[in-house]
């Protein structure tokens, strides 16, 4: 069986699927090239990442395509429910990166807090003593308040990381519910374990949060989680991070919040337009942006490669 990994797949899962007897292509196709080569090569599954859609086009002309799998959490760059129907399997890899996100989210709530974006921009150019002064008046994470958008696994990671910095966390979700939440400590020491009553009313509880992280997936609407009305709910001064999908948050709403000192900073990993952001957004003093690399970690690659090889496996079997 022959596999087109066509945005990279780690060599352990590639390994994997080899010794099992699959062939994966990793030579990249362009996405109007991506047909032909699905028929004239016989690949009879396609993985793919961000950077590569399955749309229906692409579901009925491939006739001999079996499965799709996205490395990753986010599967809107697939017609899943048309695939399905279509009697296609699609599969993607919800745990894998769950760990890596919500690192990079604490490494951009500390950015944020302490101006260290803007720092590291103007250090070579700007005035020591003029530049110490403007980025001298950060604040701390613990015994703040981190409001948590969305609940799920890569939510409920960042809760771990949030409390073991002595932050307070308010968890809104889809399901009024309680979750246990796991701080793994150093080998020997056993785990701790946080309830967390998660609630449903995210408008009630924006004005208690100081900072905010965005964990929900682009909207079936297409309307933004947070426009407008949202920022006139919170507190003067939060900061945002949102590193879940482009369009959960209205740009221009974004712009004109930090503008108007609404919001004091944020750290934007995702964007709208990608891969070609509002130059605003990238040339703000106050955000700290960085290009979709949430998953992008050696271990999370090799976690996402290694299920993809065992999902397949699963789903045809070995070849040797």
């Amino acid at each position: 069986m022959k596999i087109l990994a066509n945005d990279g797949i780690s060599n352990s899962g590639k390994l994997k699927l080899e010794e099992a007897g699959y062939t994966v292509v990793t030579d990249k196709v362009e996405q109007e090239d991506l047909i032909t080569a699905v028929n004239d090569k016989n690949f009879e599954v396609v993985l793919v990442r961000s950077a590569t859609t399955v749309r229906k086009e692409v579901i009925d002309a491939c006739s001999n395509l079996k499965l799709i799998g996205r490395g990753g959490v986010g599967m809107d760059n697939i017609d899943v429910s048309y695939a399905r129907e279509a009697g296609r399997i699609v599969i993607n890899t919800p745990a894998s990166s769950s760990q890596s996100v919500a690192e990079l989210v604490m490494g951009k709530l500390y950015s944020i807090s302490r101006f260290l974006n803007s720092s590291y921009k103007n250090i070579e150019s700007g005035d020591f003593k003029t530049l110490k002064k403007e980025f001298g008046k950060g604040i701390e994470l613990r015994g703040k308040t981190l409001g948590i958008i969305g609940f799920g696994r890569i939510g409920q990671s960042l809760a771990s990381y949030a409390i073991g910095s002595g932050m307070k966390v308010v968890a809104i979700g889809i399901d009024a519910e309680t979750v246990n939440v796991n701080l793994p400590l150093l080998h020997g020491i056993n785990p701790v374990n946080v309830s967390i009553d998660v609630s449903t009313d995210l408008h009630g509880n924006l004005h208690q949060m100081d900072f905010i992280s965005l964990h929900v997936p682009k909207q079936n609407d297409g309307n933004a989680v947070f426009g407008e009305r949202e920022f006139s709910l919170m507190k003067d001064g939060v900061r945002i991070v949102n590193a879940a999908r482009g369009g959960v948050i209205n740009e221009d709403a974004l712009i004109k919040a930090l503008d108007g000192g609404k919001v004091a900073a944020a750290g934007l990993d995702v964007f709208e337009n990608e891969p070609s952001p509002k130059q605003a957004l990238l040339s703000h003093p106050r955000i700290a942006c960085t290009p979709h690399i949430g998953a992008a970690t050696v271990e999370a690659q090799d976690r996402i490669g290694e299920e993809l090889a065992d999902l397949i496996i699963s789903n045809f079997g070995r070849f040797n």
